[in-house]
């Protein structure tokens, strides 16, 4: 039996020399640094932004903290800082038809440009019409129109009563209009004094009143008609005078605008309707007489056609304005609402009724975003109501309508606006976890459609030398820009050997730079607490012991239990079918090891490896399988030329919550050989590692956390010299341990044991040989599986002769 290897400390940790740091501070360094690492993400990125095909809209995918939003933030600004600003896009009112607003286009800026031209015309047009039509000039024109009526209409009056007068008779007033009626001394005469005439005198005046009100009728009619004609030509009159005072300063805004066709017609609509509904600019067309109560739906309906204010209706309604002239948008929408995202039509109360216009559009984060890109959280917009849906619908489509919650639901009847779509041009990025991205590439069929690129961040990155400068950069740059205390090559090296250790593997470096960061703020903040003027390894050191002391209270609580002896571990001696495995018990930002005794138990049966943690329905499917590869090994080492006559049973003790994972099938496998062979194992070992049927023992996670965890409970018990871990070999180049336990395995209190097979570790937990099959088949004299296939032939025996009803010397009874 061979000796068993001990790695030396320098194999249980990586340590960073400060000397690969070319500076004395990180105040020398550049404020400003390029992304670190994540070559497939900044090309997949460079690609989905520059390609301009339908649905190559990109998936940042990654695990929280690696950075995801600010590299995509940074990469699509410096790509949208090389594009053009994309057109002003800006809603106007629709003349032909009030409920569907039209959408103008301009070139970059323009469209405040026009709001304001459009402002000043109204105002202009304002103050023109008011003085046109107050001047005299006005006055006189209309005056001589209406003079040329009112003359004829009294001369053929005035004639009409003369010729009335000379048949004695009178003409009458009435709220409905004039009448002939018979006269008495030039006046009418009252029904009583008409009634005492005799029969024929009344006859006669009847036959001659019929003959004058016929004509009567037609000269109303015909003075109905001439005031029709008279006003006709007071409103031609009145759209002249008009047009003339404001056709110029229109003609020249039309004439700024003249190569946007729309804008120009729409400049044009803006004149014509004022020239049509000039009374809404003049002071003097309404009267305290006319006014009258409006009804509230013809309030509502008016409110529609932008009229609830005389000029409201020629407000240019600016949607974007991309007059900064800084490149294409970059927009991160944080809370993306339907209404966020699409934008949305707002509504206001008059006189009891819901009712919008134009003005009321408000645009979302897809319209800032036109012509550039948009970022948004996976997991926030799967959460709002019917914003995943709109978003899909805006990028199918390649247009943008504004939504919100009430169109979806329909919940109160209002009287609203359909405005004319805008052409979509974006890119869309969302950033969300791998598990959310599969579940929609699997799920959603228009997703596979939508997001062709895939922008995969890993959580780690090679330690190199390259990397570990960039580590530095990292760490001056956040002192740069949160203003911290500078830190040296010492603090920079210690910084780096924790980004190791959250990486999990002794070659890498973590990506997960939140956590960075957030141990740079801390150690700044020890450093300034003790009044230093460069952060170094020690206040490194400090921030992740005092993070630890943070969040280790259970742990605390754990080792409280094993020194009480409530939770049963043995640290030393020898016991026959038991051994120490080692759980991770995972709490959010902290984990920790929590070792557990694992029992085995043989006897005369054909059940074979019992599970009872199986069988009571405490565990899970890895851990159930790993159980059967037990039994699979067992049989390829001693069931070759019989069945195994044996049932043997094993358990995770004190265990009263759910089991899960194959990191202890090593030690379950060394406590069943222990209780076959009757041999005793040390107890001053703990266990981990994975097994196959070959015997090959295979890497498993949280090494490190197991590690410590046993250590700590050794060191409550009392360290002896001779206490260790056994683990396999493949989780050496995992090993970060923390520097007490380094310096514990320095001075020969602690060891780390990596072994390969099960046979190894065997050995090391029994002191014996595990031993091989001879060329004759069996297992060499004094081996411990001389000693397993010795006790199974007997029970085997056993089984026979109690099957046939023999006694122990095979005679019957």
């Amino acid at each position: 039996m061979s000796e068993p290897r001990e790695l030396s400390p320098d194999e249980c940790r990586w340590h960073c020399d400060p000397a690969v740091f070319d500076f004395a501070s990180t105040a020398e360094l550049a404020a400003e640094i390029e992304p670190i690492g994540q070559p497939r993400v900044t090309s997949a990125l460079e690609f989905g932004a520059a390609i301009g095909s339908e649905g190559y809209n990109i998936f940042a995918l990654g695990a929280p903290g690696t950075g995801r939003r600010s590299l995509v933030m940074k990469a699509l600004q410096q790509r949208a800082a090389e594009m053009p600003p994309p057109r002003d896009w800006c809603y106007v009112h629709n003349f032909s038809d009030p409920r569907y607003p039209r959408a103008l286009s301009l070139p970059p800026g323009m469209a405040v440009a026009l709001r304001d031209d459009v402002a000043e015309l109204i105002a202009d047009a304002d103050q023109e019409i008011t003085r046109v039509f107050e001047g005299d000039e006005y006055s006189e024109r209309r005056e001589a129109v209406l003079r040329d009526f009112r003359e004829g209409r009294n001369t053929e009056l005035q004639a009409f009563e003369r010729e009335v007068q000379a048949a004695d008779l009178a003409i009458g007033r009435m709220p409905n209009g004039l009448f002939v009626a018979p006269a008495k001394d030039g006046e009418v005469m009252s029904p009583q004094d008409y009634q005492a005439m005799p029969a024929e005198e009344r006859e006669a005046i009847d036959a001659r009143r019929q003959v004058l009100q016929e004509k009567l009728d037609e000269i109303v009619r015909r003075g109905q008609r001439e005031e029709k004609r008279a006003r006709k030509l007071v409103a031609e009159l009145d759209r002249d005078v008009a047009l003339s005072a404001i056709g110029s300063a229109f003609d020249e805004v039309i004439g700024k605008y003249a190569e946007l066709e729309d804008v120009a017609a729409y400049l044009g609509q803006v004149r014509d309707d004022i020239v049509a509904n000039v009374d809404a600019f003049r002071t003097d067309h309404t009267t305290e007489g006319d006014q009258q109560t409006p009804d509230p739906r013809e309030v509502a309906l008016a409110q529609i056609g932008a009229t609830a204010h005389p000029h409201a209706r020629y407000r240019v309604n600016v949607l974007i304005s991309n007059d900064n002239g800084n490149g294409a948008p970059v927009v991160h929408e944080t809370n993306p609402t339907i209404e966020a995202l699409t934008g949305e039509i707002e509504h206001q109360s008059v006189m009891g009724a819901l009712v919008t216009d134009f003005t009321m559009i408000e645009p979302g984060a897809l319209h800032r975003a036109n012509g550039g890109y948009l970022v948004v959280d996976a997991r926030a917009i799967l959460t709002k109501p019917y914003a995943w849906e709109a978003l899909k619908r805006a990028l199918t489509s390649s247009e943008l309508r504004p939504e919100s919650v009430r169109d979806q639901l329909r919940l109160i009847s209002t009287v609203s606006i359909e405005p004319e779509p805008i052409p979509l041009n974006v890119k869309v990025v969302l950033i969300g976890t791998p598990m959310i991205y599969y579940l929609l590439h699997e799920h959603d069929e228009d997703f596979r459609k939508l997001f062709k690129v895939k922008a995969d961040f890993s959580s780690a990155l090679d330690r190199d030398e390259q990397a570990l400068a960039q580590y530095g950069g990292f760490v001056g740059c956040i002192c740069h820009r949160e203003e911290l205390t500078h830190f040296g090559p010492e603090a920079v090296a210690a910084v780096a050997e924790e980004g190791v250790r959250l990486s999990g593997d002794r070659d890498k470096l973590t990506a997960r730079f939140l956590d960075v960061a957030d141990l740079v703020r801390e150690a700044a903040y020890w450093c300034a607490q003790e009044g230093g003027a460069l952060v170094t390894a020690a206040h490194v050191r400090r921030a992740i012991e005092e993070g630890i002391f943070r969040a280790d209270r259970l742990q605390e609580q754990l080792l409280e239990m094993i020194e009480q002896g409530t939770l049963m571990v043995d640290v030393t001696g020898e016991a026959e079918g038991q051994i120490n495995g080692i759980a991770v018990i995972p709490l959010g930002d902290y984990a920790i090891g929590k070792p557990t005794r694992i029992t085995a138990r043989s006897f005369i049966g054909k059940s074979g490896v019992i599970n009872i943690d199986r069988e009571a329905e405490m565990s899970g499917p890895i851990h159930d399988k790993g159980a059967m590869i037990l039994a699979g090994y067992l049989g390829q080492e001693f069931a070759r030329e019989r069945p195994l006559s044996a049932t043997v049973t094993i358990a995770f003790e004190q265990a009263y919550s759910g089991i899960e994972g194959d990191s202890a099938a090593v030690a379950e496998l060394a406590a069943l050989v222990s209780s076959l062979a009757g041999t005793p194992i040390r107890q001053n070992l703990a266990v981990t590692g994975s097994v196959n049927q070959h015997g090959l023992v295979q890497p498993i996670g949280g090494v490190n956390t197991k590690i410590e965890g046993f250590f700590a409970t050794c060191q409550l018990m009392g360290l002896t010299g001779d206490q260790g871990v056994v683990i396999p070999a493949i989780n050496v180049r995992h090993l970060m341990l923390r520097p007490d336990v380094v310096e514990a395995i320095e001075a020969g209190q602690f060891h780390v044991y990596p072994v390969e097979t099960i046979k190894e570790a065997l050995e090391l937990l029994t002191g014996m040989p595990a031993g091989e099959r001879g060329e004759d088949g069996s297992f060499a004299e004094g081996t411990l599986y001389a000693a397993v296939e010795a006790r199974l032939s007997e029970m085997a025996e056993l089984a026979r002769k109690d099957e046939n009803g023999e006694d122990e010397d095979g005679a019957e009874v």
